[in-house]
C-alpha cells in the first residue's frame, strides 16, 4: 500500500474535497442547532473539533464497511473500482478502518466521556447494516425497506453529534427530533440522488433507483424527498427563530432541485445524471448551513 494508491483511493471512494466541507458543516450545524433550540450558548471549540473528527471517522468507517459488504458484487459488476482492480487490497482498507476506531472513541471521550454510549449505539447499527441485519436476500428484494434501514444511521449519527452539546448541558431540546428527521430525509436525498443514472450508464447486476422505478418516477420520488426536507428545514427554522429565511432561501434551493429533477426526468443523460448528483450534495450542504448558521447570522446583522 503506497501513498499514491491511498491518494487515488480517496479520490475515487472517499473524496476529501467534497466530504470535508460537507461534514464540517453537518457536524457544526448539528451542535449549533442543538444549542439554538434549547436557548443555550454555544459550547467551546472542543465540541466542534470532536464532532468533526467523529463525523469524518464514522463516514470513513461506513465506506470501509461498504467495501467489505459489496466486494463480491464489485468483483462481478464493477471491476474498475480500486479494490477489484488491485489498486489497494481489502485487507489494507479494513486495517485503516480498524485503526480509526480508537481514534473515534478518543475524540468522543476527550470532549465528554458519556458520549461514548451513543457512539457505541451507532457502531452497533453500522455492524447490523454491514450484516444486512441477517437477512441480506430478503432485504435486497425490498429496496424501499433497504433504503430506510440503512438511512436510519443518519439520525443516529446526528443524535451523537448533537449530544456533543446537549449531553454536557443536561438534555436535548424538545424539538430536536425535527433536526434528526431532517438528517434522515437528507440521507435519502443523497442516496437516491447518487443512484439516478442515465440509461446508457446502467450496469447489469447493479441496483439503481432509476433502474428500479424508471428515470421519471425515480426523479419524482427524489423531488418529493427534497420537498419533505424543505418542510423539515422550515420547521427547524421556526424552532430556531429563522422561519422566513428557511422559507425563502430554502424554497429557492428546493425550486432549483426540482428543476434539476425535471431536466433529468425529461432527458436522462450522463450530464443530467451528474447534475442531479451534484445538486443533491449541494442541497444537503445548504440545508445544514441554513439550519445551523442562519440564527447566528441574524444576530450579527
Amino acid at each position: 500500500m503506497t501513498v499514491s494508491a491511498l491518494w487515488t483511493y480517496q479520490k475515487e471512494r472517499f473524496p476529501l474535497v467534497r466530504t470535508v466541507p460537507l461534514l464540517a458543516v453537518f457536524s457544526a450545524a448539528s451542535i449549533c442547532v442543538s444549542a439554538e433550540m434549547a436557548g443555550r450558548p454555544l459550547p467551546g471549540w472542543g465540541a466542534f473539533a470532536a464532532g468533526f473528527a467523529v463525523a469524518m471517522l464514522l463516514f470513513f468507517q461506513m465506506r470501509v464497511c461498504d467495501e467489505y459488504k459489496d466486494l463480491e458484487d464489485d468483483k462481478r459488476y464493477r471491476p474498475d473500482r480500486p479494490i477489484p482492480r488491485g489498486l489497494i487490497s481489502l485487507r489494507a482498507v479494513l486495517a485503516l478502518g480498524l485503526a480509526s476506531l480508537p481514534l473515534t472513541a478518543f475524540a468522543a471521550w476527550a470532549w465528554h466521556p458519556p458520549v461514548l454510549w451513543l457512539l457505541g449505539f451507532v457502531w452497533l447499527w453500522l455492524a447490523a447494516m454491514t450484516a444486512e441485519f441477517g437477512v441480506p436476500e430478503w432485504l435486497k428484494a425490498r429496496p424501499v425497506l433497504y433504503l430506510v434501514s440503512h438511512m436510519a444511521i443518519m439520525p443516529l449519527i446526528d443524535l451523537l453529534l448533537t449530544a456533543m452539546e446537549w449531553l454536557p448541558a443536561g438534555g436535548p431540546a424538545p424539538w430536536l427530533w425535527l433536526f434528526l428527521a431532517l438528517s434522515f430525509v437528507n440521507g435519502c436525498v443523497l442516496e437516491i440522488g447518487r443512484k439516478l443514472w442515465a440509461p446508457q450508464n446502467e450496469i447489469a447486476g447493479v441496483d439503481t433507483y432509476s433502474g428500479l422505478w424508471g428515470p421519471g418516477k425515480a426523479a419524482a420520488i427524489w423531488a418529493a424527498c427534497v420537498l419533505v426536507s424543505w418542510g423539515l428545514l422550515v420547521s427547524v427554522g421556526a424552532a430556531t427563530g429563522v422561519l422566513w429565511i428557511a422559507v425563502f432561501l430554502g424554497g429557492a434551493g428546493a425550486l432549483w432541485c426540482l428543476r434539476a429533477a425535471a431536466t433529468y426526468a425529461a432527458t436522462p443523460t450522463a450530464a443530467t445524471q451528474k447534475r442531479l448528483d451534484t445538486t443533491a450534495g449541494l442541497w444537503v450542504f445548504v440545508c445544514y448551513a441554513l439550519a445551523g448558521f442562519a440564527p447566528m447570522l441574524t444576530r450579527v446583522f
